[in-house]
């Protein structure tokens, strides 16, 4: 069964329980007033809920200028995808993590934290990067949008029958009474959460498959996983805390707890996906990666680019900083590793 199949069953099957939810609230008519306010809250999400992430976790744009090496590698990854390119977000926490968001690839935005762009190799963060870019592609930021917003609408509208009892028979209520309407308010946000989860953790594996196929080596974003997946688990995204229903975005887990490969996990396992990705990197004849990834290119003068398209120049010429980009003047060297001062970058990512 295909993940695009899968995916659309499991929709069907979502908004199939929240039209249920109505009905067992108040009868035929009941089910009429949720499927209108379902598609008010949907027509809402669609045109709002890329800016309102993003302010969720304070994401400050980027630009060429501001950080010319990050968004040079954005626009070059949206060129080999055949896409428009995104806006590019940064935001400013340590727990190294990434999402993409928009309705369509026309209105899309992909955001790194400071800890993902601090703490992972260039090629790591261009396999990143380029999974988000496939979830833009697929569309998945839309279809996670609208699970959301239907699970939020089941979670809500079980709570209205619990609080009203469901009504009765005679006035078109629940035919199930005030045992099966307090019944449903506690199963039906489960099984909207089991199902919503489900969509998410579909979605991640093929984001990862056309993710590496992007950037051309999948041993990259394994070799990310790994690492964002170490680190995740012993530091805090604060802002992912606050707005949870925000964590199926990320490419891991930003939530502390638990992250296992269950009915409850918006992530699939990490060690799956490695697996499934070292797979590909095997069809696709890439350069291994064995598990053991390497540290990080630190922001220093003098630091001589790796060999390839995605590892600086390949003529080797020498060039400062992780993304070997070279600062036009010595004394105009931002501390900052993605280049975010005013000064314009020269290199293959300025």
């Amino acid at each position: 069964m295909s993940s695009y199949f899968r995916t659309a069953v499991l929709l069907a099957g979502l908004t199939a329980l929240f039209m249920g939810v109505g009905f067992l609230i108040g009868g035929k008519g009941g089910m009429m007033i949720a499927f209108v306010v379902a598609l008010g809250m949907n027509a809402f999400s669609y045109w709002n809920s890329g800016n309102m992430v993003l302010s969720m976790h304070g994401a400050e744009e980027v630009d060429e200028r501001s950080a010319p090496e990050f968004y040079g590698m954005v626009r070059e990854l949206a060129q080999r995808a055949g896409m428009p390119m995104p806006k590019v977000y940064i935001m400013h926490e340590d727990q190294p993590n990434a999402f993409a968001t928009g309705r369509n690839p026309e209105n899309a935005a992909v955001a790194a934290t400071t800890g993902l762009l601090n703490s992972l190799t260039r090629e790591e963060v261009a396999g990143v990067m380029a999974h988000e870019l496939a979830h833009v592609k697929n569309h998945d930021t839309l279809i996670m949008t609208i699970t959301a917003t239907i699970a939020g609408a089941i979670s809500m509208l079980a709570n209205f029958g619990m609080f009203f009892g469901g009504g009765n028979r005679e006035n078109g209520g629940s035919p199930f009474g005030v045992v099966g309407t307090i019944a449903m308010a506690i199963l039906a946000p489960i099984a909207a959460m089991i199902v919503q989860m489900a969509i998410s953790r579909a979605r991640e594996y093929e984001a990862d498959k056309i993710g590496a196929e992007i950037c051309g080596r999948p041993d990259w974003l394994a070799s990310a996983l790994q690492k964002i997946a170490g680190e995740a688990a012993h530091t805090e995204n604060y802002a992912a805390e606050r707005n949870p229903a925000t964590a199926h975005m990320f490419i891991i887990n930003p939530l502390s707890g638990a992250r296992m490969d269950n009915l409850f996990s918006t992530h699939p396992d990490t060690g799956n996906r490695i697996a499934a990705l070292m797979e590909l990197s095997r069809s696709m004849g890439s350069a291994g990666w064995t598990q053991q990834a390497p540290e990080p290119r630190r922001y220093e003068a003098n630091t001589p680019p790796a060999a390839g398209p995605w590892g600086g120049a390949a003529n080797g010429q020498q060039s400062s900083g992780p993304w070997g980009g070279r600062p036009a003047k010595s004394q105009d060297r931002s501390s900052d590793p993605w280049g975010r001062s005013g000064d314009r970058r020269e290199g293959p990512w300025a």
